[in-house]
């Protein structure tokens, strides 16, 4: 019997990516924003009301731009319910994160605790729209101009998503994006930066290509972070197949709804009002690690592969090396699970993995 994995890449058309690749083949270029960087940026720009984009070979490196150009060496505030990269990203650039716990519904950082974990060393917030969940982002931006902070969002899970009838990357004063082949749009390996200040804007611009003002000149310090023609033609073959990618998702989520809400044992992600969101991931929460250790082994021995996103708790990380104690998110940690979502996933499938858990709750 064939995996049911926690995830499968969809591929758009071999033709259409090919079509895009003969462009390559007749005019040489591969690299240095080359016409499909460039087109892929102007056609996302319009498609989702993005007030600016910088295409990127992945999505850590955005985060450690936006970190060496506003972490000043400092202190960053942060969760520690994230994908590892986020504090990997902070410590990567000799800053020091700063742990504040996450809220018990949204999972995303705690507004309420970040002005406690401010001090004459913070420099920044580092805060991730969990699940492609929005953080309070109203409260946070309060926050940072009180203190005179940057705001960095890391927005992984967060294509699609809008937020009182904005994108969700409009938000912050950076906010980043993966285009890895796990998410439900890629490059096969890709990222984004995004900004609403020009200034910042050119900063992040000559950042991430080795900091060139023109072809002998220099504005400051920067590094290769520049996104292939290769990577912008699959971009470029997804961008029309996003409607059926998201809707077809969302028949997956519905389901899971359907036969999961009215299950007590079982605790869903809360969305946060007024997002309009992209079906990205399907955590639940159970009660305790045993029972999603007992349940991850029953859906293993049907082939099934969920992930256990995310986990440990980011405080808990060895080479972190953290004194900080987030009840929450480490007990969230330990309780969540993520289940297979992805296009093409049928109906036996997904009677088989709600089954299973239902019956081994």
């Amino acid at each position: 019997m064939t995996k049911i994995n926690v995830t499968k890449t969809y591929l758009p058309s071999q033709d259409v990516y090919q079509s895009y690749l003969n462009t390559l083949w007749e005019n040489t270029w591969l690299t240095n924003r080359g016409k499909l960087v460039i087109e892929l940026e102007q056609k996302l720009t319009k498609n989702y009301g993005l007030n600016s984009i910088i295409l990127t070979n992945n999505g850590t490196v955005p985060i450690q731009i936006a970190l060496k150009l506003f972490g000043n060496l400092g202190e960053i505030i942060t969760t520690p319910f994230s994908y590892v990269a986020t504090t990997a990203s902070i410590l990567w650039e000799n800053c020091k994160p700063v742990f504040v716990d996450i809220h018990p519904e949204y999972l995303t950082i705690d507004e309420a605790k970040i002005e406690n974990a401010i001090t004459d060393k913070t420099t920044a917030i580092l805060a991730t729209h969990v699940y492609g969940n929005p953080c309070h982002v109203e409260a946070i931006e309060v926050i940072a101009k009180k203190h005179n902070l940057k705001v960095i969002y890391d927005a992984a899970h967060c294509f699609g998503v809008t937020y009182k009838g904005r994108s969700l990357f409009n938000y912050g004063d950076v906010s980043t994006c993966s285009f890895h082949a796990t998410k439900l749009f890629h490059t096969a390996e890709g990222g984004a930066m995004f900004c609403n200040n020009e200034d910042i804007y050119k900063q992040l611009f000559y950042s991430h290509n080795f900091g060139h003002n023109g072809p002998l000149e220099f504005h400051g310090l920067g590094i290769n972070a520049k996104m292939s023609e290769l990577q912008a033609a699959m971009g470029l073959s997804m961008l029309p197949e996003m409607d059926y990618v998201i809707e077809e998702r969302k028949k997956v989520v519905d389901y899971y709804n359907t036969n999961f809400t009215s299950v007590d044992a079982i605790q869903l992600l809360k969305i946060r009002e007024e997002t309009e969101w992209n079906n990205s991931y399907y955590p639940i929460l159970f009660k305790d690690e045993k029972t999603l250790l007992r349940i991850e082994q029953k859906l293993n021995e049907n082939n099934v592969v969920p992930r256990r996103y995310f986990y440990p708790s980011l405080n808990k990380i060895k080479y972190v090396n953290s004194t900080q104690d987030m009840p929450v998110s480490q007990s969230i940690a330990c309780r969540i699970l993520c289940l297979p979502l992805y296009v093409g996933l049928t109906e036996k499938e997904l009677e088989l993995i709600t089954k299973t858990i239902i019956a081994a709750i």
